[in-house]
């Protein structure tokens, strides 16, 4: 079987900020369905892009962890937890983001292993 890098990347632009919603943000899934080799791997990933002053809605993924990666930008993380000692997003934590920047689009690269 032949392997080339589109196996392995969606072309979608991903280097262009999306429309955004209502909320200042947009979600573009990449999963097995768009990726084929994912799949076998059981990993998902989200390309999020953030107005300014957008956010991320609070939310939850019940079968996944999320690390989530900001190449050039800040963002806002926050999450609900009981355990002080947590700190990174996993099964179930409800958890949001925020550009706090109100001039500057901001890009997030997320990795979830469902």
């Amino acid at each position: 079987m032949d392997v080339n890098a589109d196996d392995f990347f969606k072309a979608a632009n991903l280097d262009k900020p999306r429309i955004t919603n209502k909320v200042g943000s947009n979600v573009t899934l990449i999963n097995g369905m768009q990726i084929t080799v994912l799949s076998s791997l059981v990993i998902s990933l989200a390309h999020i892009d953030y107005a300014p002053l957008g956010q991320n809605p609070p939310h939850t993924h019940p079968h996944a962890t999320e690390i989530l990666t900001v190449p050039d930008s800040t963002l806002y993380v926050g999450f609900i937890t009981s355990n002080p000692e947590n700190s990174f997003l996993s099964k179930g934590l409800i958890h949001f983001q925020f550009n706090p920047d109100p001039h500057k689009h901001v890009v997030a690269i997320a990795a979830l292993n469902s």
